[in-house]
């Protein structure tokens, strides 16, 4: 089920809706780093799980295998206007911010949600300081392209969503790109 959340409100529910603690969570030992226990998975849409506002294929099948493990925040301005519908029957919140600051509002998400607990993964130049903040930040160079700042703000880059995501599931290769 998808759940629309407008960024606002998460501030009055963040205590009891998002920092549950849950079993829901990805454990990963990085020589070099601290111990990671993620907990969520925030995404931006169009041109990371989308383009053109269209799911990529292969990303709800993905999605739904993933969420056994990790919650799974999708956060857009929705340019096209239909990330809802595209989400629907995914087990994803949905957190649709104004064109305004979305840089800002997508560090404000996962600065909610507890930084060292967040994998993100976007594209865009408006993604790189969630990237940057997160303990996991994947880059994104599909059909939209990839921002060079975006690129260097994150942890890990990947040429496509389904590799990225792929990684989260096999923590080995996780561990292999990012060890010290």
């Amino acid at each position: 089920m998808t759940y629309i959340i407008p960024l606002k409100l998460l501030f009055i529910y963040n205590q009891s809706f998002f920092k549950v603690k849950s079993k829901i969570m990805i454990e990963i030992n990085i020589p070099g780093r601290d111990n990671l226990k993620l907990e969520h998975l925030v995404l931006d849409y169009n041109g990371t799980i989308a383009v053109d506002g269209k799911l990529i294929e292969g990303v709800r099948e993905m999605l739904s295998m993933i969420a056994s493990r990790i919650k799974i925040h999708v956060i857009t301005a929705d340019t096209f206007g239909v990330a809802a519908s595209q989400l629907s029957n995914l087990p994803v919140s949905l957190t649709i911010i104004p064109f305004e600051s979305q840089a800002e509002e997508k560090l404000k998400l996962i600065s909610l949600l507890g930084v060292d607990t967040v994998a993100a993964i976007g594209n865009g130049l408006n993604d790189a300081k969630m990237l940057k903040h997160a303990a996991i930040g994947i880059a994104l160079i599909q059909k939209e392209g990839a921002s060079a700042v975006t690129m260097e703000s994150a942890d890990i880059v990947c040429l496509n969503i389904l590799d990225a995501v792929e990684l989260l599931l096999n923590p080995k290769r996780l561990i292999a790109t990012l060890r010290s």
